[in-house]
């Protein structure tokens, strides 16, 4: 027996509050991995690393408020904790490769094309995981033309997000990238929803694992609690609150000449224009 599913149980309150946590941790995540190529080498980990969580974050977040809207009319649904906590873990791990290529390589070439696929990759993988954390007495389907389009917008979305990362100056530029990033990753999730159907067991089993009150409300807690203190980071000067950089130089992106990053470097300095008055009142005397 096929089950009738909602994904719109609460209307459009989950899916916008969803839309903008994806948001607000692609904006973070965009600002940390600008400022990770603008610093010294020392200081580039610790920024990509909190961009990787940033991203992951907004995304996992995203998923799992879009899922509090998903029902199915004849099955209570409950949630399994390990898996839940494990496709947090997946999105950041996966996500974080992702922005190290890019943060060390460039956004461009091969590196690109590497990290938006792991990238990508790595954000459908933590929604079907999430997904398969799911308990009911029934048994989920996907429907392949969806499962690979949402594949293939994840991907999309994430190559687009960490191009952007290497090309935005701006704070505004920043925020309208996040907003298309939001966009991507909200119809990857609901691309790869309208392709889900239920078939159900119709028997009388109990259901293990927690119900997405008790356990996703309070899940939610932490991540929310990390991308407002990340967002606080970022909103301040980051030499404020992590110190000044290192003083030498921010390292020559690959597969640039270290002249075309800083010409300055390797130019004489201009001598003042009464030395070269001087120079050329002298210059009879010494032929």
């Amino acid at each position: 027996m096929q089950g009738t599913v909602d994904g719109f149980t609460y209307g459009l309150v989950t899916p916008l509050v969803a839309y903008l946590m994806a948001c607000l941790g692609g904006a973070l995540g965009l600002r940390c991995t600008t400022r990770a190529r603008r610093v010294a080498r020392s200081w580039r980990p610790g920024w990509l690393a909190l961009a990787s969580a940033a991203i992951g974050s907004g995304i996992w977040t995203m998923h799992f408020i879009a899922m509090m809207g998903f029902t199915v009319d004849e099955a209570p649904i409950h949630y399994d904790k390990p898996t839940t906590y494990a496709s947090l873990g997946l999105a950041i791990v996966m996500v974080g490769v992702g922005i190290f290529i890019v943060g060390y390589q460039g956004p461009r070439g091969t590196a690109l094309f590497t990290g938006g696929t792991i990238t990508g990759l790595g954000i459908a993988s933590m929604h079907y995981l999430g997904m398969a954390g799911m308990r009911l007495d029934g048994r989920l389907e996907y429907d392949t033309l969806s499962v690979a389009a949402s594949v293939v917008i994840g991907m999309a979305a994430a190559t687009a997000a960490l191009w952007a990362a290497g090309q935005v100056r701006g704070f505004l530029w920043s925020v309208g990238a996040s907003l298309i990033m939001g966009i991507a990753v909200s119809g990857m999730h609901y691309t790869a929803m309208a392709g889900v159907s239920v078939h159900l067991h119709g028997t009388s089993a109990p259901i293990t694992g927690d119900s997405p009150a008790s356990l996703l409300a309070p899940m939610l807690i932490g991540p929310l609690a990390f991308l407002c203190l990340a967002g606080v980071v970022v909103l301040f000067d980051p030499l404020t609150v992590m110190g000044r950089p290192d003083p030498a130089p921010a390292e020559p992106e690959a597969g640039v000449p270290a002249h075309a990053v800083a010409p300055s470097a390797r130019r004489p300095a201009l001598r003042p224009r009464r030395d070269l008055g001087r120079q050329r009142t002298r210059a009879p005397q010494n032929r």
